[in-house]
């Protein structure tokens, strides 16, 4: 049985907060570019030797980025159907990588979104086998990240695929957050325990990030008036269609819906990958063209300061991860179809991160 709605947390859902003042913290700084001339790089997964896996949205194209810079192909990935914003999206490695060497993906296909599993065994991806399909896909609101939370379950994040009713409909697919293990099941705790959904009400979800305390974050598309960081609950409904933003607006939403912790004008952030460090959150800006920080608070403190970098520098910004030196790679989004591409896009920008750059 699904349980969906604001009943799912411990709390009652939180009203919007307006972003707390900006903190003093130094500010990053770009130090290097690790590479330039990807095709709409998408997905980033650190290995545990350092090295990275990246995604091209549009060629279907994984590459692997050595400790030396060096890029080279690692597969290709058949079937990958590139029009708009679908394609090649997440990628995430397996938590228990050294012992099984999986790579996963998420990649929009003729009929549907999918998620893949792979083996990596140093030169190239082999036994491709899909995990989970049937999950919604068109030319928009394809979600696409994948992320591993400290409970060893991947989650995933889908989008409504255009159909708006969709993301209310618990037996669909899209406009949700998922959470299976590594064969691709239902994850043990889900709300419906026959239902990979773990919530729902998304309209286009490209952000997942895990905190320290093991919270779950999410960066939310909004249609014509605002973007959403949301706290994901098992089992909570996060409004959309019903819903934009708060729903202690004027939309009628009640007590039924999750309220977001912060939101953006649209013209702001267009978010999608997020990343987490000591205390804060890094949001990436798609139309917005900049860097986000958040601080996030202890649990049970609504206090959220946010704080952009680097608007309008390097055009749209699609990925943020944070590397094993604590620095931020950063991934442009210029060459998507809606960018104005430089001659070297796009790249990967290794950002220094001051609160937590190696001495």
């Amino acid at each position: 049985m699904f349980i969906f709605g604001g009943s799912a947390r411990d709390t009652h859902p939180r009203d919007t907060h307006p972003p707390a003042p900006a903190t003093t913290d130094p500010a990053p700084r770009v130090t290097d570019t690790v590479a330039s001339g990807l095709d709409t790089p998408w997905g980033l997964a650190f290995l545990p030797d350092g090295s990275a896996l990246v995604t091209e949205r549009d060629s279907g194209r994984v590459l692997g980025i050595g400790a030396d810079r060096q890029i080279r192909e690692v597969a290709t990935i058949a079937d990958t159907v590139a029009q708009g914003e679908s394609g090649l999206l997440g990628i995430a490695v397996s938590p228990t990588f050294d012992t099984d060497r999986f790579v996963f993906l998420y990649v929009t296909t003729p009929s549907d979104n999918q998620i893949l599993r792979a083996t990596y065994d140093g030169l190239t991806l082999t036994d491709q086998q899909v995990i989970l399909g049937g999950i919604p896909a068109a030319r928009v609101h394809d979600g696409g990240r994948l992320q591993f939370g400290p409970d060893g379950m991947l989650y995933a994040a889908t989008g409504e695929a255009g159909n708006r009713s969709l993301a209310q409909d618990p037996a669909s697919l899209g406009g949700k957050i998922l959470r299976v293990t590594m064969d691709g099941e239902p994850a043990p705790g889900n709300p419906d325990p026959n239902s990979p959904v773990y919530s729902l009400g998304h309209r286009n979800v490209q952000g997942l990030a895990f905190d320290d305390e093991g919270r779950l974050w999410a960066s939310e598309f909004g249609q014509n008036d605002v973007d959403e960081l949301n706290e994901i609950v098992a089992g909570g409904n996060y409004g959309w269609p019903e819903v934009e933003g708060s729903s202690g607006n004027d939309d009628g939403g009640g007590d039924e819906y999750i309220d977001p912790v912060v939101t953006w004008p649209v013209a702001q952030a267009s978010p999608s990958g997020i990343a987490h460090d000591d205390g804060n959150l890094w949001m990436a800006s798609l139309r917005g063209e900049r860097l986000w920080r958040i601080g996030i608070a202890d649990s049970g403190i609504a206090d959220f300061s946010t704080t952009e970098f680097f608007t309008g520098e390097y055009g749209r910004l699609r990925t943020v991860v944070t590397a094993p030196d604590g620095s931020l790679w950063l991934t442009t989004s210029n060459r998507d179809g809606r960018g104005e591409p430089a001659d070297d896009d796009d790249r990967i920008l290794r950002i220094e991160n001051p609160s937590l750059e190696s001495p």
